[in-house]
């Protein structure tokens, strides 16, 4: 793994929300650290709600992780264009964060409780 990019359990309970719902909750988060840039947590795909997410065609791609596959979140007060993003298959080392959701801390909430 490059030493640019660090993964660690996030330690405690994880909620993603929006303004109109709990999106998920985990005790199973991974905090991915990248040179200076804030901690991003990405969260299992399976302790999400999924039927709230949209794949959208939107793909970015990262020279350290590798393609981004991006989801919009659809909920009462409306949609929330690639809200999300998740590594399907991230480069080596990086595989812990493949099947796991990132968020877009513009348009959701990442707490710890």
């Amino acid at each position: 793994m490059n030493d640019h990019i660090h993964l660690r359990k996030a330690l405690g309970k994880w909620v993603i929300r929006t303004d109109a719902a709990v999106l998920g909750e985990t005790l199973n988060a991974i905090e991915l650290t990248e040179g200076t840039r804030d901690p991003v947590i990405y969260f299992p795909r399976e302790d999400v709600a999924m039927v709230m997410f949209d794949k959208s065609d939107k793909t970015t791609t990262c020279p350290l992780k590798g393609e981004a596959s991006y989801y919009s979140i659809v909920g009462p007060n409306g949609t929330l264009v690639n809200a999300a993003w998740s590594y399907e298959s991230p480069k080596e080392g990086l595989e812990a964060i493949a099947g796991h959701l990132a968020f877009a801390p513009e348009m959701t909430k990442v707490g710890q409780y």
